[in-house]
């Protein structure tokens, strides 16, 4: 019989061929080559009518079309009629059309349908049979029982070619069970096409064969194709469920909810999947101890859940069950296993400890540390060595001085009470303590505030001990004036015997003094002033000065203590001025802020009252001071002093009368900043602490030299000048300065050694040319004259009164006024230049 052919629309056929025909005009094939197929003379529709190999003409196509629309091809190059055909002629030839879109190449193979060319009514006619195409053959089904009894061989069916009617056939099968292992379980007869089993099969060793069918005529020709022959072997519950393991061991916490999952179980079976061979349902057959029943499976799964919630691990600790799992959904016909089952009862903390009893009784020695007193005992019927057992334990009252400590025994269990600070048995004879214990891990159940622990009472017992001196408290004090005479005597340290409460017996000495000022009395403890007691030493802090004292008894024992003597304070220290130079910027500043401090008490020192103290009238118009507050004033210069170094007397009185006189350097600077002043004072205020050393005198000497030389140089060429151009007049070599002072005195002035007049801004005193002659100071016009003369000195020509300098003082010549006069300004541009460099030479010598 020949195959069924799908049925494909005469639409769809048609849009293909309209589509392929598209590509192959525009794109073009190549032909393969040409496929001979021999066929009946008529062909029904949907008849298969051959097998075109397309791979080995073109390996990938998505487009397979037919030129004849009478025959379809299919993926795997089958044939097929769409109408009913008949081949009126011996022959019909059509093109089969491969295209592939993605690569755009394509191929044609000529397919020639060649008919019958006669019919032999009788007989077998070989030309005619080969001319048959080869068909496939329909599939039998085919099965037999696993583990059959036979008889063997058994009989399974006959396989037969639709041929074999006409002509003379021979069947041969080929596969596993025939030529390959299991060998020769099958055969088949070669003439009848019956197939037979020679013994019988195992379906769990082989669930099926797939066994090959032929069929040829006695020349060797395959009229038909091979045909796939499957044999199934039918399954057999022949195979009981077995458990994954032979004993389970699960867990499950005591106290847990009703529904707690505990574990799983699982069976398997090698019969068919699917089937009710391998349903299997699992059951529990028996509890350990039992009753009551704790315990429920669940048939298909396998789960066991609880079913109470009053598991105790404390009652019973471990549960024994017998599980059954058995096919055929549980049946009674069905194959079975049974197992075992171990569920372990997990420790919770539902049990607090306990303690055994509820009063103890111990005692101590006084000033005994690190000992242990006493050890109790709990009970706790929880697991033993997990949290839920360990205890913990507290003190609860009666340690409020923290003498005791009570830790675990871990491997007792016990608590030991200790002792950590001293007792002592003159402050108590006896403390009571209330301890109690809970678990380290939390209770689960819930409890009441008077269940949630238990407690027990211990009463400690402090025993007496001859401890010797006592130094209580360890620091006392006593009070002494610091103006004290010496020997005066005071109290001093006091020990004691806390077991007499007396300091008789007790000696004393003294282990300490740091600056001797003291004795001690042995027998008393008192002490007394050896020397001067000054409350503003700088040792002493807070006006306390401490000494060690050492207190001991007849048989050695000793304690020691600090005494610490307070010096109470007398008016013995006025009031002074910490900073001593001050410097009052001129140009942004016209005072400054002094503060006096006094070592004394509070209540011998500010408010402080500041004044100006000096029998010289010229101080007292000059300086005036204001209040700032109780210890602090603000100093003013008046009258626009000049800059320079002063010196202030002034007088800080505290409020008890006791005062300091401080002479304070005032220095009045050409400054922004103190700080500037500080860093160029001698540049800026001019003054006169300069001290020369013999270099800088010796570089002044020179420099001096040096000028003489160049005014000498200077003179004589301004006379032989006047004698050629005579543009000045003829004295005017002869003539000297002069500097006038008509007024009252004012500002410094500071003259060079040429003899000429140097003015510097802001100097006082002495200035650097102070070596050679006093400065002038003239509070109005500077004039000088030219002064006609011979010999040039520095001398001067007048007293105190009138200073008066020239360059040919009153040394007998004649000396002659010219009316010429020149103002300062005038003079200074005409020399300036020629005298400027050895100046600030002169200046870097006497800085350095």
């Amino acid at each position: 019989m020949a195959a069924a052919r799908p049925w494909s629309s005469r639409a769809g056929a048609l849009c293909g061929r309209l589509l392929l025909t598209a590509a192959i005009l525009m794109l073009g094939c190549d032909a393969c080559k040409q496929v001979i197929l021999h066929v009946p003379s008529e062909l029904h529709a949907e008849k298969f009518v051959g097998r075109v190999n397309l791979k080995e003409c073109f390996k990938s196509a998505n487009l397979i079309h037919s030129s004849d629309p009478d025959f379809q091809i299919l993926e795997d190059g089958s044939v097929y009629t769409t109408n009913t055909v008949i081949l009126s002629l011996a022959k019909r030839t059509f093109t089969i059309l491969l295209f592939n879109t993605e690569t755009q190449e394509g191929r044609e193979i000529s397919v020639l349908l060649e008919g019958p060319t006669e019919v032999i009514k009788q007989g077998y006619n070989k030309e005619k049979v080969l001319s048959r195409p080869k068909r496939r053959w329909a599939p039998i089904p085919c099965s037999m029982q696993e583990n059959s009894l036979g008889p063997f061989p058994l009989f399974l069916q006959q396989i037969q070619s639709d041929t074999a009617q006409n002509y003379t056939i021979y069947y041969s099968i080929r596969g596993p069970g025939v030529d390959k292992e299991p060998l020769n379980l099958f055969y088949v007869e070669r003439d009848t096409g019956n197939l037979f089993c020679t013994g019988p099969v195992d379906r769990e060793q082989y669930e099926s064969f797939e066994l090959t069918a032929f069929a040829t005529t006695p020349d060797g020709y395959t009229p038909e194709y091979p045909l796939p022959l499957l044999i199934k072997i039918e399954d057999e519950n022949d195979n009981y469920p077995i458990f994954t393991e032979t004993t389970y061991s699960f867990t499950v916490f005591e106290n847990c909810k009703v529904g707690s999952s505990v574990g799983q179980v699982c069976a398997t079976d090698k019969d068919e999947p699917d089937t009710m061979h391998t349903r299997l349902r699992y059951t529990i057959l028996e509890q350990s101890p039992s009753p009551p029943t704790l315990f429920t499976m669940h048939p298909a799964t396998g789960i066991i859940t609880t079913t109470s919630s009053q598991l105790d691990r404390e009652l019973i600790e471990t549960y024994v069950l017998k599980i059954k799992v058995q096919d055929m959904d549980g049946q009674f016909f069905g194959l079975q296993t049974t197992a075992t089952c171990i569920i372990t009862i997990g420790d919770v903390n539902d049990n607090l400890p306990t303690f055994t009893r509820t009063s103890y009784v111990t005692s101590v020695e006084e000033n005994t540390v690190d000992v242990e007193i006493l050890r109790v005992t709990v009970q706790d019927k929880d697991l033993v060595n997990t949290p839920n057992w360990r205890a913990n334990y507290t003190i609860l009252t009666g340690n409020e001085n923290g003498n005791f400590k009570i830790v675990t025994d871990p491997q007792t269990n016990e608590g030991v009470l200790c002792v950590v600070k001293p007792l002592d048995y003159e402050e108590r004879q006896q403390v009571t303590l209330q301890i109690g214990v809970v678990n380290e891990a939390p209770y689960t159940r819930e409890v009441t505030s008077r269940s949630a622990m238990s407690t027990a009472t211990v009463t400690v017992t402090v025993k007496n001990q001859d401890e010797g001196p006592v130094c209580i408290p360890p620091a006392q004090t006593v009070r002494i004036k610091e103006n004290a005479p010496l020997g005066t005597r005071s109290n001093g340290y006091k020990a004691y015997d806390p077991e007499t409460r007396s300091s008789s017996g007790i000696r004393y000495r003294k282990l300490n003094d740091p600056r001797g000022w003291v004795t001690v009395e042995e027998n008393s403890g008192s002490i007394t002033i050896f020397r001067n007691l000054d409350r503003e030493a700088e040792t002493l802090r807070n006006g306390i000065y401490n000494i060690t004292v050492l207190a001991s008894d007849s048989a050695g024992r000793s304690c020691t203590g600090t005494l610490g003597i307070i010096l109470e304070d007398v008016n013995d220290n006025g009031p002074f001025i910490t900073r001593q130079t001050v410097v009052i910027c001129k140009t942004t500043m016209s005072s400054a802020e002094i503060v006096a401090v006094d070592p004394d008490e509070p209540v011998n020192g500010p408010p402080f009252e500041f004044r100006v103290e000096s029998s010289d009238p010229e101080v007292r118009r000059m300086w005036r001071l204001s209040r700032i507050n109780d210890t602090a004033a603000r100093l003013y210069y008046q009258n626009d002093p000049s800059f320079g170094s002063y010196r202030v007397p002034i007088r800080v009185t505290d409020r008890l009368g006791l005062s300091t006189l401080t002479s304070l350097n005032v220095i009045i600077c050409d400054c922004i900043t103190e700080s500037d002043c500080t860093t160029r004072s001698g540049e800026r205020t001019g003054n006169a602490e300069v001290r020369l050393g013999p270099w800088a005198i010796l570089a002044i000497l020179l420099g001096i030299a040096l000028l003489f030389c160049i005014l000498f140089t200077l003179v004589c060429g301004v006379s032989r000048a006047t004698k050629q151009l005579k543009v000045l007049p003829d004295d005017l070599a002869q003539q000297n300065l002069i500097v006038s002072n008509t007024e009252a005195p004012g500002d410094d002035k500071l003259y060079s050694t040429n003899g000429f007049t140097t003015h510097t801004v802001g100097t006082s005193g002495q200035g650097i040319g102070a070596t050679l002659g006093q400065g002038v100071k003239n509070g109005g016009q500077e004039t000088i004259e030219m002064v006609k003369g011979g010999h040039q000195t520095l001398d001067t020509c007048h007293g105190p009164g009138y200073h008066h300098h020239t360059m040919d003082p009153c040394r007998g010549g004649h000396v002659e006024t010219d009316n010429y006069r020149f103002t300062y300004s005038e003079w200074h541009n005409f020399t300036q230049p020629r005298l400027g460099e050895e100046s600030i030479r002169g200046h870097t010598l006497i800085k350095n």
